[in-house]
């Protein structure tokens, strides 16, 4: 079994209150991602700041996969401590997949995008990759849908995050993957 990153556990306490308090997030549905368990958290990709909205909205560790180039010069260190999986787009990626299975397969938190990319048109989702899917189906994890809506400006109080009741994955990828699609948009548009 994988430690948790010790520097992600240092910094989450502050992420939370720096995100409470600059950005005033509503959290909607927390109450979805289970306690414990393998669990995969998969939604839309609004900014940068997306990873640390999630990090405030639980207190367990998130296993985020992240493109390769973050672990580029001194930043390796502080994103090779903070429990990420580094994935190249534009290879395949076996050992970060493996990486991915074994953290779920020890029954931890794994975040990703499957947009693969921050969004380039306000609320409107580019086409979802097939990862997320495929790690659930190979290791029997639910995923738990989410949606990010507002924006990150000061005090502004519009930036929220739902999620959505966990879903399993049958083995029909491509539906699936229409239908978190199809789930995430509808939480961005409030009719969830």
């Amino acid at each position: 079994m994988k430690k948790e990153a010790i520097l992600y556990r240092m910094v989450r306490p502050i992420i939370k209150v720096l995100f409470k308090s600059l950005f005033t997030p509503k959290i909607i549905g927390k109450e979805n991602i289970p306690k414990s368990g393998r669990i995969i958290l998969a939604g839309n990709h609004t900014s940068n700041f997306d990873c640390f909205l999630l990090m405030s909205s639980t207190k367990r560790p998130i296993h985020f996969l992240a493109k390769s180039e973050l672990w580029k010069g001194p930043k390796k260190i502080i994103f090779g401590n903070m429990g990420l999986i580094p994935i190249d787009r534009k290879e395949k990626n076996h050992q970060s997949l493996q990486l991915a299975y074994q953290y779920l397969n020890d029954e931890k938190l794994i975040g990703i995008f499957p947009e693969g990319t921050t969004e380039k048109q306000k609320g409107v989702l580019l086409p979802f990759k097939i990862g997320a899917l495929k790690m659930a189906k190979e290791t029997n994890s639910k995923i738990v849908p989410f949606a990010i809506t507002g924006n990150y400006r000061l005090f502004s109080k519009n930036l929220q995050i739902q999620f959505a009741s966990p879903i399993s994955i049958t083995e029909d990828l491509e539906k699936e993957k229409e239908r978190l699609k199809n789930q995430i948009d509808c939480l961005m548009r409030g009719d969830l």
